[in-house]
């Protein structure tokens, strides 16, 4: 774990470059937590996706019309961190609801990638500003949440880690859902060992739906990975992927190597292909059931295609949501006992890398084509970033892991950290800088 960063810097470097990255909806002048019993070096710096209640603080959701005016409460996973000596410094941009993968929000607006300052490029959704501050270098990590891909879609897209875990690990009290059935709580970091101590820190029993012991990082992070074996999907199987993501996604296998995995190239049993429709079912028809009556009382102030896809679960029946639901139980059952005979699967994070925003076509999900199916399936999944394209945009490589097991997730992508190549790279924010 690197060095945190101190609280004045942070807030620093936010005045400096966010009024024109916009990674923030709201920051804290005075850190939250900055009461807690840790040294100055010793207590990292985090922001808050605007989907997570804070005390007092209204909870936008990436809306004009807040989801929460003043909660009575942090949600459990923010108080968890604010307990351990982690310092918030604001609340992070999201997609409306969090419901896309691109980034884009026309209700309140949406953040640069930190990557391109001349071209307001994608940064990849939901978690948008949160991977954006982290890649930025304005926290150290940042909360996410991850329904389809929201926490490595961004991550990769943006160039930082995104860990996803499996289900029942961490509390998902204050957050406002998606899809009850397939949300989860994920965090985004500088390096692998950041996002793992802060999953350390909000993972455990919460009295709900957390039932999972805590999850421990040191003894991920020191796990030596030699002998694992991994299946890598083949690049005829990959679907279409952009020339430089498939460039790096084959490098990167080639730097696993060097760790002592074994990568084997595997086509997946097909429901990891059509985990993406039942997956995209599963989240309009448990959204609308949520939404409904936002959307029919706040719609015309709703960024136009999230409004859309929420209605498209408005004509699904109970019967065929409960049909959805079935499948689902017997595809991960399936692919469960597939994966068994792996340590984990790889793929790339994102098959293309974020593009110009007035490029972005909203009747399609490229970029959580290749995320989904770890919701769906219900396995966790980390992206570690693995190269930049020849525009100099980044790429990630996901490891996704076999159910409940985290911590070979963590100990994989660790691993490939070490011989990625990255070497903490950050993008050049001048061009942000504030006159």
């Amino acid at each position: 774990m690197s060095t945190p960063t101190a609280p004045g810097e942070a807030l620093a470097r936010i005045r400096r470059y966010d009024g024109r990255l916009n990674a923030f909806v709201r920051v804290f002048d005075t850190p939250l937590g900055d009461g807690a019993p840790l040294g100055e070096g010793e207590r990292p710096v985090f922001a808050i996706k605007d989907l997570f209640d804070v005390t007092g603080v209204p909870t936008g959701g990436g809306a004009r019309v807040p989801l929460s005016e003043a909660p009575k409460a942090n949600a459990e996973v923010v108080q968890r961190l604010l307990d351990a000596g982690w310092q918030a410094v604001g609340k992070t941009q999201t997609v409306e609801l969090a419901y896309g993968g691109w980034g884009t929000n026309r209700a309140v607006g949406a953040p640069w990638n930190p990557w391109d300052s001349k071209v307001h490029r994608a940064p990849g959704g939901s978690s948008s500003g949160s991977a954006a501050a982290v890649a930025a270098g304005f926290v150290d990590a940042a909360l996410g949440s991850d329904t389809g891909g929201s926490v490595r879609i961004p991550a990769a897209t943006c160039g930082v880690v995104g860990l996803k875990a499996g289900r029942g690990l961490v509390s998902l009290k204050g957050v406002h859902p998606l899809a009850p059935s397939l949300d989860t709580v994920g965090a985004l970091a500088k390096d692998v060992a950041t996002a793992a101590h802060m999953l350390a820190i909000i993972s455990g029993p919460d009295g709900d739906l957390a039932v999972r012991g805590p999850f421990d990082a040191e003894a991920a992070l020191a796990t030596n990975v030699e002998g694992y074996r991994l299946a890598a999907v083949p690049m005829e199987h990959l679907g279409e992927v952009d020339s430089d993501i498939g460039r790096l996604y084959l490098a990167a296998l080639d730097r696993l190597r060097r760790t002592g995995v074994t990568v084997q190239m595997v086509r997946p049993p097909k429901v990891v292909d059509d985990s993406f429709a039942t997956n995209g079912l599963l989240m309009a028809s448990e959204g609308w059931r949520i939404w409904r009556e936002r959307i029919e009382a706040h719609g015309k102030v709703m960024d136009p295609w999230i409004v859309r896809r929420f209605e498209v679960g408005r004509d699904v029946s109970d019967d065929r949501l409960a049909e959805a639901h079935a499948r689902r139980a017997q595809d991960q059952a399936q692919f469960h006992a597939w994966l068994a005979g792996y340590d984990g699967l790889v793929t790339p994070t994102c098959p293309v890398p974020g593009p110009p925003m007035d490029q972005v076509d909203e009747t399609v999900s490229p970029l959580s084509r290749l995320t989904r199916a770890a919701n769906y399936l219900d396995l966790p999944g980390i992206s570690v970033p693995c190269g930049l394209t020849s525009e100099g945009m980044p790429a990630g490589l996901q490891i996704v892991g076999r159910p409940r097991d985290e911590a070979t997730v963590v100990a994989l992508g660790a691993a490939f950290e070490k011989v990625s190549g990255w070497n903490g790279r950050a993008p050049d924010l001048s061009g942000f800088a504030s006159a």
